[in-house]
């Protein structure tokens, strides 16, 4: 089995596009990786194939990074041939190959139907990529409902409750560490079992930094008597607005105000234009997706991540 990247050679991003999208997963159409090519989302160092001797390509897997990203951020596709015998040795050899190149362990997105575990046939084949990506250190999942609100659902009208003001880079620092405690956010309590509080509170605020929205979109929501109930991240993808990251302070919690705060963020994008707002939370955090559920936001997707354990 030979391991490999595509290479600059047209004939190699060829054979990547024509590989058939075969299989009940998801698989990204040639059109697709073409614009993720013009973009340089998709390089052909990201692109990497599993060969038998004959040189036929049995597995394929496509990374995904932002334009300026110096290694690939996210696996976005992983397929091998049906028909294969052990597609879990395929495919996990396949990961580990690029993963000693990029001297990282992306995490691997699986974008799934809402339904899926009643789909048996779906249902195996996210089950041995789940083992190929545990197998290549990708051994921690989190399940993430995604989440996209349009027009149809109007625009929120100001409850009154908040009042809304840009802050400074301490404030907002004070507000992500505050936000912390009690987060049922899976992915802050795993960072928190590695780091301390403050460190995951510069690294979210280092993330957003690097998202494609701007840092003057961050709000802190204040109480009508100035106290801090909690702040207002609006971000964006490279294709889409996107709620970015919310949150009520433990002691305001319960009352209803991260209602308002999410208002706030979709008012915002509203009227700049945007006709579709994308955002994701965690399956187990209960509160925040009956948030979006109240605020006209739909379900588009369950996103199954992968990633590596926290050290």
């Amino acid at each position: 089995m030979i391991f490999r990247a595509a290479t600059a050679d047209p004939a190699d991003l060829d054979r990547a596009m024509a590989y058939p999208a075969d299989g009940p997963v998801p698989a990204l159409t040639a059109e697709r990786i073409r614009e993720e090519l013009a973009s340089d989302q998709f390089r052909p160092e990201w692109i990497w194939f599993a060969e038998d001797e004959k040189g036929e390509i049995l597995a394929r897997a496509l990374w995904w990074g932002r334009a300026d990203s110096a290694r690939p951020l996210v696996l976005d596709c992983l397929q091998v041939r049906t028909g294969v015998a052990d597609p879990v040795a395929v495919a996990s050899g396949l990961l580990a190959a690029g993963h000693a190149v990029f001297g990282a362990l992306p995490a691997y997105n699986i974008s799934l139907p809402r339904d899926w575990r009643s789909d048996p046939v779906l249902a195996d084949a996210v089950a041995w990529r789940r083992e190929a990506a545990c197998r290549a250190g990708l051994s921690s999942d989190i399940e993430r409902l995604r989440y996209e609100w349009t027009p149809a659902a109007k625009v929120p009208v100001p409850a009154g409750k908040l009042s809304f003001r840009e802050g400074t880079d301490e404030e907002f620092l004070d507000a992500f560490i505050r936000l912390s405690s009690g987060s049922l956010d899976q992915h802050t309590q795993n960072e928190l079992r590695s780091m301390d509080v403050e460190q995951v509170a510069r690294q979210d605020i280092e993330f957003y930094l690097n998202c494609p929205g701007e840092r003057s979109w961050w709000r802190l929501a204040e109480l009508p008597d100035g106290t801090l109930a909690g702040l207002a991240i609006p971000s964006a993808t490279p294709y889409h607005r996107n709620v970015g990251y919310l949150g009520v302070v433990p002691e305001q919690r319960g009352q209803g105000l991260i209602d308002e705060i999410l208002a706030e963020i979709t008012r915002f994008h509203a009227s700049q234009g945007a006709d579709r707002i994308t955002a994701t939370t965690d399956v187990v955090n209960v509160p925040m997706a009956a948030a979006f559920d109240r605020a006209g936001y739909a379900v588009t997707e369950i996103r199954l991540v992968l990633e590596a354990p926290p050290k």
